[in-house]
């Protein structure tokens, strides 16, 4: 499989790696073989790609979000997901219950690549854009509980540029939940100590100490919780226990917020 893809939509391959070297494991956390499938395809060394503390930041996170959306599902078993940002994720094999209707956005070479690796699937519509233009809210139902996931895809974005998405969401959709991943300012200044993002050409654009930054940036955005993916990280390793009791803060977090009704 050919590869071509821009330098924020090559940090795809961080949590693809990690889950393709994590599903391998005899005890994994996480499974995802279409993963593993993809790398075996794609033959890309993982090595600069997973790395402990990303390893264990991915793992966290895919194991709270899959735990959150899962809750959300089984109280709106008709839900419609939008995947923003989606990369290589397979989320919807992990969290579908025979109803939803899933949607996998991103930019045109990344649907491209993910286009020969992904099958066509039920219920699921991979469509090219960007989230920062409305187009691609036409294709997305009205009349369903409306779910939007960013995962990795904040920090690539200016603060007006996540005020843009969100104007895009509120005017597009009369309410709808976000969850989306934060992390920290001091990341942004110390990003070139990212022990796997270092190894890319993306930039890391913007951070917050809150989530309620976010919300802040437009009216009618409301922040219903923020977890720090130490509460998972702690659970497994003791090099996790001690970042997360030193320096627990500068850790990325899921962040859920809602518009609307």
């Amino acid at each position: 499989m050919e590869l071509t893809l821009g330098d924020v939509q090559t940090t795809a391959l961080i949590p693809l790696a990690i889950k393709a070297n994590e599903t391998k494991r005899s005890n994994a956390r996480i499974k995802d073989e279409m993963a593993v499938k993809i790398i075996e395809t794609i033959g890309v060394d993982t090595r600069p790609y997973d790395k402990f503390m990303s390893h264990e930041g991915v793992v966290a996170r895919t194991i709270m979000l899959d735990k959150s959306l899962k809750e959300m599902i089984a109280k709106n078993p008709d839900s419609a997901i939008v995947n923003m940002g989606c990369g290589f994720d397979n989320r919807f094999e992990r969290v579908d219950n025979g109803k939803i209707l899933w949607f996998d956005l991103d930019l045109p070479d990344s649907i491209a690549v993910r286009k020969k690796a992904f099958p066509q699937r039920d219920r699921v519509t991979m469509i090219a854009g960007s989230v920062l233009e409305s187009a691609w809210t036409k294709l997305i139902p009205q009349d369903r509980n409306l779910i939007f996931i960013a995962e990795g895809l904040f920090m690539y974005f200016t603060m007006e540029e996540i005020k843009q998405l969100l104007t895009v969401l509120k005017t597009s959709f009369r309410k709808g939940t976000l969850i989306a991943e934060q992390n920290c300012k001091m990341m942004v200044k110390q990003q070139k100590h990212h022990d796997t993002v270092k190894n890319t050409k993306a930039v890391f654009k913007s951070g917050t100490d809150s989530a309620q930054e976010i919300a802040d940036l437009l009216p009618g955005i409301n922040l219903v919780e923020e977890r720090s993916f130490n509460e998972e990280m702690k659970k497994h390793s003791i090099r996790g226990k001690i970042f997360a009791a030193l320096f627990g803060k500068f850790n990325d977090r899921w962040a859920t917020f809602t518009w609307g009704a």
